[in-house]
């Protein structure tokens, strides 16, 4: 046996009814074979603290756990604090802003035994069909994007909490989703050098403990087409050469498609470790990708200098990290602070002719309608209303006899596998037809994008508007604030 097994991260999942619970048997196999660290999907903040402390405490070396919080802890944790997305963020060009949202998420991440943050994203926004950047980037302008990413690590990092900078080279330019297939991207080495780049290398010089890698081929790079996370010219010769890179080097998550074309997951890990990762996140059948790994080096095609330069990566980032404490714990003003920045990034495309009147009645749609409970997203939005005294009712129909605005919402954000980022025609048309009938009704009415605006064009150029960027919790509860102002 070797150490191989510490060159896994893996994932823990939170079931709402049954906690970490089903998790047990998977967290004891994970902390047996001697993982380097877990990724974690959900939780609350008590149950993640006590997760956090066990596993550290069972484990026989550091780990590092790490969670998703490109909008703020909020985003995996239930009753943490969410944020809006980084397009939002960066449309108010102020980077003490960046700063400020990196460190409240990174204290309240400690203050759980979080202490990796899979965020700043250093794609750039170039493709506006893109299914799975979008809202989540700093913006298509590569200085300014490396601005924010620079800025957003050293805010993370000087809470003691990793970061980590993604997709390396650049995911901005793909139209297809790396969870269901191989994007490949054909742009001029030159133009990814210069641009994709530059955010990456902004990254480096901010001292950046780690990179995650794109699950995407790009052929002026890598001419054989093989995606980055297992491209030896990429990793080894772009990153670590050209870009001076020495710190650690994440494989996104081992277990999606692009990946995995006519191979597994065992086979996916080894070839990432020998193009040049130092870690590989969430695979999906643990045991079997160890076991990979050990064969790997047990056979030399891993060999075992390059296999303890791994190890002393991680374990130097994982005994750098600070431990969870509650010496710089988030105040009240901070999470208020949180909350006006949701208010200060709303956009309002076209304003209402006249005040909100109640009762508020609210349609809503999914803006891909791809199926499950599109009522579901509402639930922050009526909360906040009903919080605020205002009288907000759910219907199917915006032509009924009530004299109060109808809110109709549709919601935009992108959803990892679902390899979309337009909204679909039936969506568009229900909007406008409710619109239509809200209007023939003699009613009020307005609609509530939680996407990006660049998207809201769909909507016409007659109806108010009001874009909220993503259907984020924190977002439906400013658009509730918004609306409780805008009262006739």
């Amino acid at each position: 046996m070797t150490d191989a097994a510490a060159l896994c991260i893996a994932a823990i999942r939170w079931d709402p009814s049954r906690g970490f619970g089903d998790a047990r048997p998977h967290i004891d196999a994970a902390l047996r074979l001697g993982v380097g660290g877990f990724t974690l999907y959900g939780g609350t903040p008590e149950a993640v603290r006590a997760l956090t402390r066990d596993l550290q405490q069972r484990s026989k070396t550091p780990l590092l756990i790490g969670a998703d919080m490109e909008r703020g802890a909020g985003q995996q944790f239930d009753g943490s604090t969410g944020l809006p997305p980084a397009a939002a963020i960066a449309s108010l060009r102020d980077r003490d802003t960046v700063r400020r949202a990196a460190r409240h998420t990174a204290r309240e991440a400690r203050t759980m035994g979080v202490n990796w943050n899979y965020a700043p994203v250093a794609d750039l926004d170039v493709e506006p069909a893109n299914p799975v950047i979008n809202t989540r980037s700093f913006g298509s302008q590569p200085s300014e994007v490396g601005d924010y990413v620079a800025e957003w690590i050293d805010a993370c990092q000087s809470e003691g909490v990793l970061a980590c900078a993604k997709h390396f080279p650049g995911h901005g330019r793909t139209i297809d989703d790396s969870h269901l297939t191989l994007p490949v991207v054909s742009a001029p080495h030159s133009v990814l050098m210069q641009d994709d780049l530059l955010p990456f290398r902004s990254a480096i010089d901010a001292g950046v403990g780690s990179i995650m890698t794109a699950h995407v081929a790009y052929t002026s790079l890598d001419p054989a087409g093989t995606p980055a996370t297992l491209s030896r010219e990429i990793l080894t010769w772009v990153l670590r050469q050209r870009c001076e890179y020495e710190n650690l080097i994440v494989a996104d998550s081992i277990n999606m498609q692009a990946v995995l074309q006519g191979t597994d997951e065992g086979e996916a890990a080894v070839r990432a470790i020998l193009a040049g990762c130092d870690l590989v996140l969430a695979p999906g059948d643990l045991q079997k990708t160890v076991q990979a790994l050990e064969t790997a080096v047990g056979e030399g095609r891993i060999e075992r200098d390059r296999l303890r330069l791994s190890l002393r990566r991680r374990l130097k980032w994982a005994q750098w990290v600070s431990p969870p404490n509650d010496y710089r714990r988030p105040s009240g003003t901070d999470v208020l602070w949180c909350a006006g920045l949701a208010d200060r990034v709303l956009k309002v495309v076209r304003p209402l002719t006249r005040g909100i009147r109640a009762p508020i009645e609210i349609c809503s749609f999914d803006s891909d309608a791809r199926g499950g409970d599109v009522r579901a997203p509402r639930i922050a939005l009526i909360n906040t209303l009903r919080q605020l005294s205002i009288d907000a009712r759910v219907t199917d129909r915006a032509d009924g006899p009530s004299r109060g605005t109808v809110l109709i919402t549709a919601f935009g954000e992108p959803v990892q596998g679902r390899g979309s980022m337009e909204v679909a025609p039936d969506v568009r048309d229900g909007v406008m037809q409710l619109y239509a009938d809200a209007r023939a009704a003699g009613r009020d009415a307005l609609i509530v994008w939680f996407g990006h605006p660049r998207l809201a064009a769909v909507f016409g150029e007659e109806a108010p508007l009001l874009c909220a960027w993503s259907g984020d919790a924190c977002m439906q509860s400013a658009v509730a604030r918004w609306l409780g102002k805008q009262r006739g």
